[in-house]
């Protein structure tokens, strides 16, 4: 048996990390979560994921923006492919939207922030399982 693939989610909102490691792990994935970034941080280091969801607002300001610039400043190349797709309720809560329309799951180089994906909130679930999978693939090149 293959081993699961791992998803690391850094979100403050409990009740969404609850339903998202159901939907997760109903789909097979080993699910972990923080609940902020210096934890989200540790996990990384620690638990190497193979694709990291992350909340943008968490309670102090836009910290999901700090997480991915001090992850993507680290020397091992890991920390420079590791997928990430961020989780964002500003296009819900504003109406406006700070990246472009993808259908490939994947941004051209010099894009402002590097990540794989943006996924609004409220978070669909079949929607989630797609840009996951897409990442994971365009990532580690499995398929």
């Amino acid at each position: 048996m293959a081993a699961k693939e791992k998803i690391l989610l850094v979100d403050d909102d409990r009740d969404l990390v609850a339903v998202l490691r159901k939907v997760l792990e109903g789909a097979g994935y080993a699910f972990s979560a923080a609940h902020d970034v210096a934890r989200g941080l540790e996990a990384v280091e620690t638990g190497r994921p193979d694709l990291i969801l992350l909340d943008i607002m968490m309670p102090s300001s836009t910290e999901g923006f700090q997480f991915i610039w001090q992850l993507r400043q680290r020397p091992d190349p890991y920390f420079q492919k590791v997928p990430v797709v961020m989780l964002s309720a500003i296009a819900e809560r504003t109406g406006l939207k700070f990246y472009p329309e993808s259908e490939a799951g994947s941004y051209p180089a010099g894009q402002p922030v590097p990540v794989q994906d943006f996924v609004d909130k409220p978070v669909d679930p079949a929607h989630l399982l797609d840009k996951v999978q897409r990442a994971l693939v365009a990532a580690w090149r499995k398929g």
